[in-house]
């Protein structure tokens, strides 16, 4: 007898995605294709090592797929070694970390509550307690100060620093952010988790010969599974033996941090999922897709200045707004709760320089990624930003809430899920 509990819990989330509006930025919604690879027989294959080099027999499909996956990596981010193993994001940079510093290295990253990452070194992460870490943070108006980060990395010399953020608006200079590494010779890792679909599209610079390694998620913009890429220029990797921690090298430094430094068998069926996602961004439709997410974000961004919101920055150059409701007198906790009563899905986030504890923060995070991919466009997001406002100008009326979440509902009919 098929498990009815688990299937019922999975229709009912089907459900509460094709009838709410999905705006936490950092999620999406796959293809069909997508989901049909990640949920086929390659799950049952263990395959420890890389296409070649396998310890079980029986590869030679998974070594094909893994091949696919790398190459269609490294065409797009335009690299010459893509690691596609990292079971998620937390631990690709886990990878990074042990192949490129030891235990104890001082390393930077911009601090949690400015818009980072757990893993760019937070104190309670493991980045911050197996490294000796140091947080740059956003100058008051919510950018990255880099004079301030040149000063920091002059300071304390890490030997590593981590670029990238979580709820960050605007656009990355890695140019910039190279010249700073420079200045202490430290490694750049890019997390780009957050706008690698942007970066493929043309809407966000590349830091593709200027990071010393990339990073990225494959589930967020770049509407795939859950899993990450790890990316770099090198050397091919060279047989099992000791290498130095050199540029040429970093092809042999992080496939031996993945496996055997961290892992043990890949997730074949997420691997092919990931080969499907990458040929999907391949095609033209995905760079007007991109466009088209940053064209909602501003759309939006302007509704929600024009209604008074206070947006951190003042507005967004990529996929996400981040909003510091302090001028609305209700909190981000408040906000979250209220959306999601509307049928509105966000999450409480701190602002930079957050006078509240982060359970219930100042402000909210919200994006365009998987409305975009819904279809919507600039006019669905002026309707969108008035039933952002409604509900939290109502935020404690049960009842208005409930009839927005209907609006919503009938709304969304025009704008399934991929089906």
């Amino acid at each position: 007898m098929a498990d009815q509990v688990i299937f019922k819990l999975i229709e009912e989330e089907i459900k509460r995605q094709s009838e709410g509006l999905e705006m936490i930025p950092s999620e999406n919604h796959t293809s069909s294709e997508v989901l049909k690879a990640l949920g086929s027989r390659l799950t049952d294959k263990y395959s420890e090592g890389y296409p070649g080099k396998r310890y079980y027999g029986g590869c030679e499909i998974v070594d094909q797929v893994e091949d696919i996956a790398r190459d269609r990596a490294k065409k797009l981010f335009d690299v010459n070694h893509a690691n596609v193993q990292a079971y998620s994001g937390s631990p690709a940079n886990q990878a990074i970390y042990f192949a490129l510093v030891n235990p104890g290295d001082k390393v930077m990253g911009l601090g949690y509550y400015f818009g980072g990452h757990l893993t760019h070194g937070l104190k309670v992460n493991f980045s911050g307690k197996l490294y000796n870490a140091v947080q740059y943070t956003t100058g008051q108006d919510g950018y990255l100060d880099y004079q301030a980060m040149a000063k920091l990395a002059e300071k304390e010399k890490p030997k590593l620093i981590f670029t990238g953020a979580t709820a960050y608006p605007r656009i990355f200079d890695w140019q910039k952010l190279r010249e700073i590494a420079d200045l202490c010779g430290a490694w750049l890792v890019a997390d780009i988790s957050h706008i690698s679909g942007l970066v493929v599209s043309g809407d966000h610079p590349s830091p593709s010969g200027i990071a010393d390694v990339i990073m990225t998620t494959t589930h967020k913009t770049l509407r795939g599974p859950r899993g990450a890429l790890i990316l770099c220029n090198g050397k091919p990797s060279t047989p099992l033996k000791a290498v130095e921690r050199t540029k040429d090298n970093l092809p042999t430094l992080i496939d031996r941090a993945i496996i055997p430094g961290l892992q043990g068998g890949p997730h074949n069926h997420q691997t092919a999922a990931i080969a499907v996602a990458l040929y999907e961004a391949s095609k033209p439709s995905f760079k007007e897709y991109g466009h088209q997410i940053v064209k909602n974000a501003k759309r939006l961004a302007n509704n929600l200045l024009d209604k008074g919101y206070d947006l951190v920055t003042g507005g967004t150059d990529n996929h996400l707004l981040l909003i510091n409701l302090e001028n609305k007198k209700i909190t981000g906790k408040e906000a979250e709760i209220a959306l999601g009563k509307s049928g509105i899905t966000v999450n409480k986030n701190a602002i930079p320089y957050d006078k509240r504890p982060p359970f219930d923060p100042s402000g909210i995070r919200l994006g365009t990624p998987a409305l975009t991919t819904r279809g919507m466009k600039e006019s669905q997001m002026d309707i969108i930003a008035d039933w952002i406002d409604q509900s939290l100008a109502n935020y404690r009326d049960d009842k208005k809430l409930a009839k927005i979440r209907s609006e919503i509902r009938e709304f969304v009919k025009d704008f399934p899920l991929p089906s």
